[in-house]
């Protein structure tokens, strides 16, 4: 479980115990002939499986010399616990949004595992069209001003978000940023979330659209692997392009994965590096723009 965010406490959680090994923090206890699990959540409290698996492996010889073996299988029990608590960051989602919607703000949440090329895209966004789409940046990591600098420098305002531990932003500090970069109507904000595949698929920011980044040194089955993140997302910009003459990425194999997890996925593959791209990637803003 993520300790900053509380993730592994989202409306779905499900503890597995299966019938070779356990996992996660849980204990067998042995009473005598009887064995029974104690799971222990990660808020303290202790979660008893209904019917305790218990496992009655004794032998015995009955006075006829006859030796048996008393074996009962273990079955395994999925025990399911849901709970909103998210309901407070869905609340400041709706704020962000409505304030976005009333100074025609359109925002982009930039999602994607570190090194995808989220701002790199960016500087190049910016300096070819930072002034005529008004540009303004948040940028989410955990540590450095690094990519802030970066952002300065190619001509954005910006705004860093340091999380400390935290894997992802939330709406409480993106509504909080935008009110320090003080941002004027008709803007086009990019939020640079944290390079994090997991945690900011959960997280509302009040993003008009979010886009998804993925490398081309990325495997294929990343859609498959996170499927949350390709779910919710609307856009996927596939980079590194000018890598695939030394690469083995097969490109319809990810958009074939992708879309098997969110079929109204967009895709456009570009560089970051040539600009091979771009001119589709600008063309699909200015639709969300208009």
């Amino acid at each position: 479980m993520c300790g900053t965010c509380g993730c592994g406490d989202d409306d779905h959680i499900t503890y597995q115990k299966p019938t070779d090994h356990q996992h996660g923090h849980s204990h067998l206890h042995h009473h005598g002939p009887l064995a029974h699990a104690h799971f222990h959540s990660h808020d303290g409290q202790q979660l008893h499986l209904a019917d305790h698996n218990h496992s009655h492996d004794h032998d015995h010889i009955h006075p006829t010399g006859q030796f048996h073996d008393h074996h009962q299988e273990i079955h395994s029990q999925t025990v399911e616990i849901q709970r909103n608590i998210l309901s407070k960051n869905d609340l400041e989602a709706a704020r962000n949004r409505g304030y976005f919607e009333a100074l025609n703000i359109v925002g982009f949440n930039l999602v994607s595992s570190p090194g995808s090329g989220k701002t790199s895209i960016l500087e190049r966004s910016i300096k070819e069209k930072g002034t005529e789409w008004q540009c303004v940046v948040i940028e989410g990591d955990q540590q450095t001003l690094n990519d802030a600098r970066r952002i300065e420098k190619a001509g954005a305002p910006v705004i860093q978000i340091n999380t400390g531990n935290g894997c992802h932003l939330d709406a409480l500090m993106v509504g909080k940023a935008v009110k320090k970069l003080n941002i004027q109507a008709n803007s086009t904000l990019f939020i640079e979330n944290v390079g994090n595949l997991v945690c900011p698929a959960l997280f509302d920011l009040g993003e008009t659209k979010r886009v998804v980044i993925i490398s081309v040194t990325e495997g294929e089955d990343k859609p498959s692997k996170y499927p949350n993140m390709f779910e919710t997302s609307h856009l996927c910009l596939i980079n590194k392009t000018d890598l695939l003459p030394y690469l083995d990425f097969d490109v319809e194999l990810f958009i074939q994965t992708a879309r098997s997890v969110n079929p109204n996925l967009e895709f456009i593959r570009l560089s970051a590096k040539t600009g091979e791209g771009f001119d589709k990637w600008y063309e699909w803003i200015s639709l969300q723009r208009n």
